[in-house]
């Protein structure tokens, strides 16, 4: 029985990644970019988000899957929630067998499960995911999540009110900040779980199911996940920046790896013990050291990937690299 300490009045500064912010705020710099999110929001709105559930899927509650309405009552109390008192998100469970989780909505947002998530994961691993779409909630994610959700469901050609808008380059960098994303609400979700091993075994069984009567070796998988980052050539880094520049998600080793190298770290750790940046005192934190780490992360990438390929991927990756540190250049917090 693991006891899990409350991180009381804990700010989601504490486990945002650095990438996550620097994203952010390409994205925001993007010509049109608050015109979008005016836009559709008010297509949309919050009602129009909460009813496709509200119709087809199922409120959890203290007699609507009890067990899981338990677990979620413990996690919002790990994680100290409400903040600013509000009201805590509702969790719904969708059937389909597909194994999905979200966090959707723009003032008042919610959770989402699938029967798939569910029948797949151990109660710890569901904690996890749990924490990791309280995660995106408390760290301020779902307004813009929900955005690119509505693109990604509908096309950005299939909305009308967007016609006017450059659509390539926000589709990428959307796309851009919604994995970078994931990697900040990862970190929440361990937080939330204080349970590393379940917390990595989730992505063990996200990327390959359940053992079905076999073993899995966790430690398999994080050498795998280490493997896959470190290994190959400079062109094998083109190539894996190509295969996720369109998807919403990080390959499931990269988010396994990127967890437990913080865990190692010793941050994991420093917050669970009670050092953690406390919600009112955020301008404290040393932003500089920050933005900082968030330019090291990008360039230390973009180097690896245009190292040794020829003069044509190198312009590319140059102007690439130019164009972020333009897009993020003087743009503030996040």
């Amino acid at each position: 029985m693991i006891t899990r300490a409350p991180l009381t009045q804990i700010s989601s500064v504490s486990w945002e990644h650095p990438a996550d912010r620097a994203a952010l705020n390409a994205l925001r710099a993007l010509p049109g970019f608050d015109e979008v999110v005016r836009r559709i929001a008010g297509t949309f709105g919050e009602r129009g988000v909460r009813n496709l559930f509200l119709g087809d899927a199922v409120l959890i509650g203290p007699t609507q899957r009890p067990q899981l309405f338990a677990m979620y009552q413990e996690v919002l109390q790990a994680m100290d929630w409400p903040p600013l008192g509000r009201a805590q998100p509702q969790l719904f469970v969708t059937q389909t067998p597909i194994v999905n989780a979200g966090a959707v909505g723009f003032e008042n947002p919610f959770i989402v499960l699938s029967s798939g998530t569910l029948e797949l994961l151990e109660p710890e691993e569901q904690r996890f995911i749990l924490a990791h779409e309280l995660g995106h909630i408390m760290t301020g994610h779902t307004t813009y999540r929900t955005i690119a959700l509505i693109i990604l469901f509908f096309g950005m050609t299939a909305l009308p009110m967007l016609a006017s808008i450059a659509l390539l380059p926000f589709q990428l960098a959307l796309l851009e900040w919604y994995r970078k994303s994931e990697l900040s609400a990862d970190r929440a979700g361990m937080l939330g779980t204080q349970d590393p091993r379940s917390s990595l075994m989730t992505f063990l069984k996200l990327a390959g199911g359940r053992s079905g009567g076999d073993s899995i070796d966790l430690d398999a998988y994080l050498a795998q996940a280490a493997e896959y980052e470190t290994g190959g050539t400079a062109w094998d880094s083109v190539l894996k920046a190509l295969n996720t520049a369109l998807r919403e998600h990080p390959f499931h080793t990269v988010r396994a790896g990127e967890l437990q190298r913080w865990e190692q770290s010793g941050a994991y750790a420093t917050m669970v013990g009670g050092e953690y940046i406390r919600r009112g005192s955020e301008a404290e934190r040393p932003l500089l050291d920050d933005v900082r780490d968030a330019t090291d992360y990008y360039a230390d990438q973009a180097k690896a990937a245009a190292q040794t390929v020829g003069d044509a991927i190198g312009r590319a990756a140059d102007a690439f690299r130019d164009a972020f540190r333009t897009a993020s250049g003087g743009v503030g917090e996040g």
